[in-house]
Formats: C-alpha cells, sequence, structure tokens
C-alpha cells in the first residue's frame, strides 16, 4: 500500500469517526446550493486504448496486454502511480522490454504483462489514454454543525465507462454559481451550466462512494430535523441562477424500502421548475428533499425517457453509507431499475476529466 493510500485510509477511518455521530444526527442545515467540484484519482484511469505508429507498422501494447476502458493503473514496473505525472515519470524509465503494470477492475487488483512499442520519434509507448481527475458542478445535500460534515450530490463521482465509484484521491468542493440551463428533453437530460471558483475553497472530498461524496467544511443556516419518507407532497432545494437556492414542488410517488436502504421515485410538479429546466437536470444530483418540515433525502437519477420523473436517496442512507462504508440502496436502485425504464444518473453539471495523456 502506497504512503498516499495509507494517508487517504486514515482521513477516511477520521471522518467515519466523526460521522459515527452524524449518523444519527436529529438535525441538519439542508442544502440546495451549488458546489463546484475537483477530484482526482488514487491511480490513473485509463479513458481509451489507442495504437502506436512504429517504424514496422501500427501496434496496441495496451490491447495486446488486454487493459480496457476504465482500468485503473496504480503501478508500472516498479513504480507506484497516483497521477498522471507518476506514469509519464515511469514511462520515461522503460527501455522497451516487457513489464508489468498493476490496475484495479471492479474493484480487484489485477496484475499484466506488458510490452512498450516504439514509435517515430523513439519515444516508448504503451497506446493509452489516460486520465486523473474530474471537476464539475453539482449540489449540496446536507451540512452536520455538530461535527463539520457535510454530504453532497447523493450517488458517487464514477467512471463514464464501467460506472464504477472513481478511487479519491484528493479532492475538494469550491463555491460556485449557476450561468446557465440546457432544458431536459425526452431522450436527452438537460443541464445546469455553472461556473467554479476555485480561489473560494470550502471543504475537502473525503469520500467518494455509492450514495455521495463527504468530507468537512463549514456553511451556516438554520438546521431541520432529519426525517422518513413517505408517498405525497415534498420539494426540492435547488439553485437555478446564481448562487439564489429555493424550494420547488415534487410528488412522492413511491417509496421502495429493504434491507440494504431507502429510495424513491418522484415527480417534478412545480410549473416554474418545469418551465425553466423541463424537470430533473444534470448538477441537480444531491438537491435534498424536503418533507413535512423534515429533510428527508437527496434527488439522485433522472428519467430519459421522463425529465420530469426520476430517483431519490434517503438521508439516513447517505449518512449510514459514510459510515459503514458500503452502498445500500444501490443494488436495490439497480434491481429497479432493471425493471423497465431508461434511467440516467444525475452527474454533476458539465463534467469534464481534467487530465488527458496519450501515452
Amino acid at each position: 500500500m502506497t504512503i498516499k493510500k495509507i494517508m487517504a485510509a486514515a482521513l477516511s477511518a477520521v471522518l467515519c469517526i466523526v460521522l459515527s455521530a452524524a449518523a444519527f444526527a436529529e438535525s441538519l442545515v439542508p442544502g440546495g446550493g451549488a458546489v463546484g467540484i475537483r477530484m482526482t484519482t488514487d491511480g490513473v484511469v485509463v479513458a481509451g486504448v489507442s495504437e502506436v505508429q512504429t517504424p514496422n507498422g501500427k501496434r496496441s501494447p495496451a490491447a495486446e496486454a488486454g487493459l480496457k476502458k476504465g482500468d485503473v493503473i496504480t503501478r508500472l514496473g516498479g513504480a507506484d502511480i497516483g497521477t498522471a505525472q507518476d506514469f509519464k515519470t515511469a514511462l520515461a524509465q522503460l527501455d522497451g522490454s516487457e513489464t508489468t503494470v498493476t490496475i484495479e477492475r471492479g474493484g480487484k487488483a489485477k496484475q499484466l504483462n506488458i510490452t512498450p512499442a516504439q514509435d517515430s520519434d523513439g519515444a516508448w509507448k504503451l497506446g493509452l489514454w489516460l486520465r486523473d481527475g474530474v471537476s464539475g458542478v453539482g449540489t449540496l445535500t446536507f451540512y452536520d454543525p455538530e461535527t463539520g460534515v457535510y454530504g453532497a450530490l447523493g450517488h458517487s463521482i464514477s467512471d463514464e465507462a464501467t460506472g464504477e465509484a472513481l478511487p479519491l484521491g484528493d479532492g475538494g468542493i469550491y463555491k460556485a454559481q449557476i450561468v446557465g440551463i440546457v432544458p431536459g428533453e425526452v431522450g436527452a437530460p438537460g443541464q445546469l451550466d455553472g461556473k467554479t471558483d476555485c480561489t473560494k475553497f470550502l471543504g475537502d472530498i473525503r469520500i467518494n462512494c455509492g450514495c455521495g461524496i463527504f468530507g468537512k467544511a463549514d456553511f451556516d443556516g438554520p438546521t431541520l430535523e432529519t426525517g422518513e419518507f413517505e408517498t405525497g407532497k415534498a420539494t426540492i432545494r435547488c439553485t437555478l441562477s446564481g448562487e439564489e437556492t429555493r424550494e420547488y414542488g415534487i410528488e412522492i410517488k413511491k417509496v421502495y424500502s429493504s434491507a440494504e436502504g431507502t429510495t424513491v421515485m418522484l415527480t417534478v410538479t412545480d410549473p416554474e421548475l418545469l418551465a425553466q429546466t423541463g424537470g430533473i437536470v444534470q448538477g441537480m444530483s444531491g438537491s435534498p428533499i424536503i418533507q413535512s418540515g423534515k429533510l428527508v433525502g437527496a434527488v439522485t437519477h433522472v428519467f430519459v425517457n421522463d425529465p420530469t420523473s426520476g430517483y431519490g436517496i434517503s438521508i439516513r442512507d447517505m449518512l449510514k453509507t459514510a459510515v459503514v462504508g458500503y452502498y445500500p440502496a444501490t443494488g436495490q436502485l439497480k434491481d429497479i431499475l432493471s425493471g423497465g425504464g431508461i434511467v440516467s444518473m444525475v452527474k454533476p453539471a458539465a463534467l469534464v476529466f481534467t487530465t488527458g495523456l496519450l501515452a
């Protein structure tokens, strides 16, 4: 295990200790404001496999070795890989002989043998497109003034190819504002266009898991009691312009409860929200759901074939997930979604991978 991973594990352990109290918090500050998100991965993610032009023709060492889009490279030869720069440094040490590459795929470590190819300039290449970070805009769900812990998004920051949570290296949330809206349409989810001020750091990201991102920050505002979902009228809090947070009407249509957790199907009913966004759009993930004066959950998904409707996760599951380190409701939600309908996870708006490296 690398020093970086040990430190990350220690930070997560510290946060879990703090969250053990927050998991059953009676009251929290509800969010709804837009936050800028910047996160680097622990390891570099394979964004694609390419070919290397050699004097003897084209070949792809990565494809020959069995590397796939979505794999996370954690070691090349004898060097630990945490960032794209680590990879570039290790790549420069290769001499054309067979070496090993260690990856994480589906939560399991795997070692592959790979033989570099020399391009027309004499450099040794593996035929890979890589990335090591992501940035975007999402919505704050809650803040616990007793512990300083916040939660946002309601789902993980995930690899677009595999849907798996990206391994967290470092990350933070920043002040942001919404500068535009692309309304959702049938077959094409819309999005909130956000602008992040990277000089205004709000808090760190210490956990990236199936029910959200979590860390320490410092917000203020009135608190609400936490509660449970029930069918009927509710509201969501979100930001559609600048930094102004407002509540909009929705209806909880169904509540799904099991040992894994609680999720809901919801429909936007507010005429103003429907007029501006068409329903649920990217960037609204994490928008807190308030019902009967209590904070009960957050928006997580939108139906691609019906942008007025989507899914939400309970606030209790968000808190418990950060503590115990597993993803309640995720498997259950997959079972629900497999029953019919096309659903897209509501990701941070204008999602951009921060590093693109051809190696």
